[in-house]
């Protein structure tokens, strides 16, 4: 029989699909990259028995990238960046072996169905499992088709078995726009962001943010912040004065009425008024009249109008609200949640999604009854020809979902049977007074039918005090007619829901991209979020735009950045060249780039405005070894330390504590040393500030602290404190922390694995000899005698870690409370070897890590 491959984007809907396509009759295991099931199950294909495989991705396979020397910021000029630098296709999570994962699946299989998800990222995602599977299929047969493209709006059975039955190809066009987007944004954010962070890192100490980037979203979204703030900064409030009247009527009840001048700026002008009416004794009635109204119920909801209730209404950020909605999507409980649709299609089955909430707790009732008088028509909204508006599928409470989760699946099943439900009516009634020469005007409400908003209350038109029968030419006795002071107040800063209608209004980014984009404002220390959801920009948010406004306002406004997005749509629709557009639009940027650093002076004005000098910023902390004055720390990010007499900057690692080491120095450079820490009960490790910048022997890197360094006779480095392989990673060597005592500490000088170990110990030493079993340096410990855990009362043992047994009672491992980027463990890391002596040649058995060991050690993680 002949084998299909199915391949979806997660591992979850995978198995979803998988079991409503076998009924629940399938086999599963788990794939070779750990991460992604594989479920098998027979059945019939093309009119033939056929074996199913169905599999996942983790979302994209690949990730665009530069190719070598590119990705280093001190060897390129940026400028290059836009055309001359190559880039590559690589894979997004080597961990997870994906390429490898997929060839070994699709091998000798003779068909693929592709399950991705059915936006254009999906579509992208297609090419990329085709990419990997195609050159390891069976090849076919007098052109028979193997590629097919299942597109689903949602987990359920029904839309599930039509997909299967309704097989397509997938759209290429699509896939390039993206391919287009990923290039664009790649090359123009990267050339302008190292650009500007090297500038003004390099100038400036008290930024705090350790990557000043730019994007071709992500900035003109600052610009709409921006923009905001600057009109609340250059308001100036106006003061006015309005007329208020109240009236009494029969029940001895009153009336306040509003003016129908409503306010006027000028005081003599409203002291006139006021002098006009207040001396009357009655108010005539001019005009009555009783309107029946309606308030229409929401149209379908898409995944803007998802995403700004949940900010305002629910108070989720944009991204956490859209992670929820994908798991509630490949759970089965919603539809899928990127649309920008507003209109269910004429086959919609709006009866049967409704059917499915008849029997939940919260709005049984209100769905029966529906059911029972029959639905109401949705309104018209906008078909972007996608996806369905967002859905449920299926009926859930709140035990079943929890916290967040449930209140976003409550949000979008109420506006669902919203949308089906009758419009809210009410009469409003209207009266029209004349107090001498002025008119004022009383309002009120009064619901007839509450139709959709029964089920969505917060929308119920407010409640509002009946009016009086009465009729033209009737009279009320006026109670007091008085002036009122008020001033103009400025607008508030932007809420995340505003933000999102000013980004979906001007074209700036997609439905599934514009979380993102906002998530990254406010990570790079752009914005700042506030209370109700409010973004306020920071310092360096605000010079940063009004910078780009004074040398190229393109940069921020929503413009440019609007009409790419036109033309990267063209490109799905088969209308633009790819090629052409890319050349283009970068050509473009280039110039812009270049003008933007001839100009560069213009920005830079404005940061000496806000921030200070290197020079003028931080503590001083270690002595240089050049000039031997001290350097001054600087903690705001990126942290690092700044000699302003030899006017030279070294970098430290971030996410931690950096404090002096016991005035120690450097026995290369002279410099003091200093200690990094990740907390009490993380890894810690002396450093030379010079030597983790400029690396003084060909096997180290730039970022490597003492636990790295390969001097063969300094105390504080690998030579001399290395114990054994690191019982996790490939790469790493288990390090002494000399500073650690009492409470002692072994840590990996890659990954973050921690040992607690020997605790009241007066001192612990790395010992020149090593274990015969496996080649780890032993240590020397010596113990208080009072608290010593030895047998027999001794005070001092001498033994391996690792085979010991008195020592592995005494050896906690653990994962480190953090650990930072610089320091983990890649291709090309030299391997640890006893105490670092030595590399171990490829393919041969790693002396320091027998398999029996390790089984032993795994027994302490935790």
């Amino acid at each position: 029989m002949k084998t299909v491959l199915m391949v979806a984007e997660k591992p979850s809907l995978a198995q979803s699909i998988a079991k409503i396509l076998s009924r629940g009759n399938m086999s599963s295991h788990k794939g070779l990259n750990g991460a992604c099931s594989v479920h098998k199950y027979t059945g019939t294909f093309a009119g033939q028995p056929v074996h199913f495989k169905m599999t996942s991705v983790c979302g994209h396979v690949m990730t665009l990238d530069f190719l070598g020397k590119y990705n280093k910021w001190d060897k390129v000029d940026p400028a290059e960046l836009f055309s001359q630098a190559p880039t590559e296709k690589k894979e997004a999570n080597p961990k997870l072996n994906m390429v490898k994962f997929l060839q070994v699946e699709g091998r000798g299989c003779d068909y693929v169905v592709l399950w991705l998800d059915c936006d254009k990222e999906g579509e992208n995602i297609c090419f990329e499992v085709l990419d990997a599977v195609l050159p390891v299929m069976n090849n076919a047969h007098n052109g028979e088709k193997t590629v097919f493209r299942a597109r689903f709006s949602s987990i359920t059975d029904t839309d599930i078995c039509n997909a299967m039955t309704r097989l397509s190809e997938p759209d290429h066009n699509e896939a390039l726009s993206v391919d287009a987007r990923q290039e664009l944004d790649l090359r123009i954010g990267c050339a302008f962001t190292r650009f500007q962070t090297k500038y003004f890192q390099g100038k400036y100490g008290d930024l705090d943010s350790s990557l000043i980037s730019f994007g071709p979203c992500q900035t003109p979204t600052l610009g709409f912040c921006v923009e905001r703030h600057d009109k609340i900064q250059s308001f100036k409030p106006e003061t006015y004065w309005v007329l208020q009247a109240k009236v009494h009527t029969d029940k001895e009840e009153s009336l306040l009425l509003d003016w129908d001048r409503v306010r006027v700026f000028d005081w003599e002008i409203a002291q006139m008024f006021l002098n006009m009416t207040k001396l009357e004794k009655e108010a005539w009635v001019e005009a009555t009249s009783r309107k029946e109204k309606a308030k229409q119920r929401p149209l379908a909801l898409n995944t803007v109008e998802m995403l700004r209730v949940a900010s305002s209404a629910l108070g989720m950020g944009p991204q956490h609200a859209m992670q929820i909605a994908e798991r509630l999507y490949t759970q089965g409980y919603i539809s899928y949640p990127r649309t920008e649709t507003t209109h269910y299609p004429e086959n919609f089955d709006l009866k049967g999604s409704l059917r499915q909430q008849a029997n939940h707790p919260y709005w049984a009732d209100s769905v029966k009854q529906l059911l029972a008088e029959g639905i109401n028509r949705p309104r018209k909204g906008h078909d972007a020809g996608d996806h369905p508006p967002i859905t449920p599928m299926k009926s859930a409470t709140e035990a079943e979902l929890g916290g967040d989760a449930w209140r976003l699946y409550e949000y979008i099943t109420r506006h669902f049977i919203a949308t089906v439900s009758h419009d809210c009516k009410y009469l409003q009634s209207t009266i029209s007074f004349r107090i001498g020469p002025e008119h004022f005007t009383c309002m009120g409400k009064t619901v007839i039918s509450p139709g959709f908003t029964e089920i969505m209350p917060w929308q119920s038109v407010p409640l509002e005090e009946s009016l009086p029968t009465c009729q033209k030419g009737d009279t009320f006795t006026v109670g007091e007619v008085k002036m009122l002071e008020k001033q103009t107040s400025p607008p508030d800063y932007l809420t995340e829901a505003e933000l999102i209608t000013l980004m979906e209004k001007h074209g700036i980014g997609t439905d599934a991209s514009i979380p993102v984009h906002i998530n990254n404002i406010c990570q790079r220390n752009y914005v700042t979020v506030e209370s109700g959801r409010r973004l306020k920009p920071t310092n360096l948010g605000i010079v940063l735009v009004h910078g780009y406004y004074k040398i190229d306002a393109e940069l921020v406004l929503p413009t440019i950045r609007s009409a790419v997005e036109k033309q990267l749509n063209l490109i799905a629709q088969g209308k633009a060249d790819y090629h052409q557009v890319l050349g283009h639009t970068l050509d473009i940027f280039k110039r812009k780039f270049h003008y933007f650093v001839d100009s560069i002076a213009g920005m830079d004005e404005l940061m000496e405005v806000s921030f200070s000098p290197l020079a003028a910023t931080g503590k001083p902390l270690s002595r240089c070894g050049k000039c031997h004055r001290f350097m001054k720390y600087i903690q705001a990010k990126p942290s690092r330390l700044h000699c302003s007499h030899c006017d030279e900057t070294y970098t430290l690692p971030q996410n931690g504590t950096i404090k002096l080491y016991k005035e120690l120095r450097c026995p290369l450079d002279d410099f003091e040393l200093v200690l990094w820490s990740s907390g009490s009960r993380g890894k810690s490790y002396p450093l030379c500030p010079y030597c983790y910048n400029h690396p003084p022997f060909r096997d180290m890197k730039k970022g490597m602290g003492c636990n790295e360094c390969t001097h063969p006779t300094c105390q504080h480095s690998l030579s001399m404190l290395g114990i054994g392989q690191c019982v996790e990673c490939e790469n790493g060597v288990l390090v002494l922390d000399p500073t650690s005592g009492p409470k002692w500490k072994v840590a990996c000088n890659t990954c973050n694995v921690v040992a607690h170990c020997f605790e009241n110990a007066h001192r612990v030493r790395v010992s020149a000899d090593t274990c015969n079993t496996c080649e780890a340096a032993l240590l020397d410990v010596d113990f208080n005698k009072a608290k010593s855990p030895l047998p027999g009362n001794e005070t001092q043992h001498t033994g391996c870690i690792f085979c010991d047994p008195v020592f592995q009672e005494l050896v906690e491992l653990k994962h480190a409370a953090s650990c930072h980027p610089m320091h983990r463990g890649g291709p090309g890391r030299r391997q640890g070897r006893g105490r670092g002596r030595g590399r171990r040649p490829p393919g041969k058995p790693n002396p320091r890590r027998p398999k029996d060991k390790m089984s032993a050690l795994a027994a302490y993680f935790v």
